[in-house]
């Protein structure tokens, strides 16, 4: 440890000496820590860059699926009764459906009234049996708890998971419990309990007066076969059919056409995420670079208001990733994705065949333009051709426009991880950019022991000056006290 004279012998303020010496010796450190935060934004603004590529990667998956381009829309001539929903591959259409019967939920409900401060004796219990998937019998008990009121009771059960839901009606003075499915699962009562038991002496119900539940029951295109379902709802043929009313002995028709507008929003979405991601790279090589703005210091922003900092550092910041080859290659790979046919053996080969092309306008950076008329022409009248032209997945000239693009995306995301890394990589030395981290942060830790020693150096020849000093001022009273002393 140094020990520190402070100029009381000199005069001389050697801490503020000292301090502006230090200065002098900590500016390679400074440029050390500007160069390591200069680093880190790059880094930052390619993991950036590599989150949009994601984004569009993912986006990228939703449209190989079929309904990108072929969605359906279904319409009904009752939809209060029956509407319905379409799969991509379910043929344009006209479907007949009628609802002879809803499925509904089995339900008892008490024969006499039931008092809502209905005195509960403590350890009572309450039993019933519902039944399961199988049509097994499945025994559920309740005790009562000491202050419990039949509010209390009720929800316990309710929130149970036992397929049973139980409430009582003030206006009736009922309690009223019932299923929380839909369909018939036995002949006979769902909900069993003991004629002696909780339910039929204190909540007065019989379970010979349980009506439901019942399957919904409808027929298809007039086939004469009735189907069944325990809920209002039924997959058939492609399509989800949703009962909501019985038919009344007459037909509803559901008619399948391809929703042109739903695929158009679908291409759009993607079109839209594409740019944004196309203005992304382009700006990083477009973006003005400011040399005479490095990263600030801790000690400089101390001098600066926060909008300064907040000015200076979106100069600082810009132009970072101009010029990298990375960038500028992925993006000329991105636009070329486009270009070349793809031998479908359809009608569209190219994408300006269905409504869709690159900008003129260099600056854009080969963002797309899409025509919506000719876009939603082509997805009208022959969308699985336009789907074969995005996705078709053979390799070579027929590799599709989304496949091809989907490879280019996924080289330049590879060479952005090797330089950049992601936040789950685990070390600085596992990318490039992080070893250039790790490079500068030894050179920093080497850099302030070096520091610490040249502080420790300055104090120590400050404080031999200051003794020296001491004693020549010791010295020279003596010889003034002696001369004295002669006179």
């Amino acid at each position: 440890m140094v020990m520190r004279v402070g100029g009381l012998a000199s005069g001389m303020d050697i801490e503020a000496m000292v301090d502006k010496l230090m200065k002098a010796e900590r500016i390679p450190l400074n440029k050390l820590e500007q160069d390591r935060t200069k680093l880190e934004w790059k880094r930052d603004a390619f993991r950036e860059i590599n989150s949009k590529l994601t984004e569009l990667d993912d986006l990228m998956f939703e449209m190989r699926k079929s309904v990108a381009y072929n969605a359906k829309n279904v319409s009904s001539t009752k939809e209060g009764a029956v509407t319905a929903t379409a799969n991509a591959d379910v043929a344009n259409g006209t479907y007949q459906i009628r609802v002879n019967q809803l499925a509904s939920t089995a339900i008892n409900v008490s024969t006499n009234t039931v008092k809502s401060d209905v005195q509960l004796v403590e350890g009572d219990e309450i039993a019933f049996n519902t039944i399961n998937e199988k049509g097994e019998e499945v025994p559920h008990t309740y005790t009562i708890q000491k202050g419990d009121t039949l509010t209390d009771v009720l929800k316990k059960i309710s929130r149970d998971d036992n397929n049973v839901r139980m409430f009582y009606d003030e206006q009736t003075e009922k309690v009223i419990m019932e299923t929380t499915r839909t369909g018939n699962y036995r002949d006979g009562a769902e909900i069993q309990f003991d004629n002696n038991s909780f339910l039929a002496n204190v909540l007065h119900m019989d379970m010979d007066k349980e009506s439901g539940g019942t399957n919904a029951k409808f027929e298809y295109n007039n086939s004469g076969l009735i189907m069944e379902s325990k809920t209002n709802s039924y997959k058939i043929n492609g399509m989800t059919l949703e009962f909501k009313q019985e038919t009344e002995g007459k037909n509803v028709s559901l008619t399948v056409t391809n929703d042109v507008d739903a695929s158009y929003e679908r291409i759009m979405e993607f079109v839209d995420k594409y740019n944004e991601v196309v203005e992304a790279l382009n700006k990083s090589q477009l973006e003005e670079r400011h040399r005479d703005y490095p990263p600030l210091t801790a000690e400089q922003k101390k001098d600066m208001s926060e909008n300064e900092i907040e000015l200076w550092e979106k100069r600082a910041k810009s132009g970072l990733l101009r010029g990298d080859t990375t960038i500028s290659n992925g993006l000329f790979n991105l636009r070329s994705s486009w270009y070349e046919k793809v031998d479908t053996g359809g009608e569209y080969t190219t994408l300006t065949q269905v409504g869709i092309e690159t900008s003129k306008d260099y600056l854009d950076g080969g963002k797309l333009i899409v025509n919506e008329k000719e876009l939603k022409t082509a997805l009208r009248e022959n969308p699985a051709d336009v789907q074969n032209l995005f996705t078709n997945s053979d390799e070579g000239n027929s590799r599709g426009l989304i496949q091809r693009l989907e490879d280019s995306l996924e080289t330049t995301k590879e060479q952005i991880s090797e330089k950049a890394g992601s936040i789950l990589t685990p070390s600085l030395e596992s990318y490039t950019l992080g070893k250039r981290m790790k490079d500068v942060d030894d050179r920093m830790e080497s850099l302030e022991d070096r520091i610490a020693q040249a502080e420790a150096r300055y104090w120590n020849q400050f404080t031999a000056m200051e003794k020296a000093i001491s004693r020549m001022n010791q010295q020279s009273a003596q010889l003034m006290s002696q001369f004295g002393g002669g006179m």
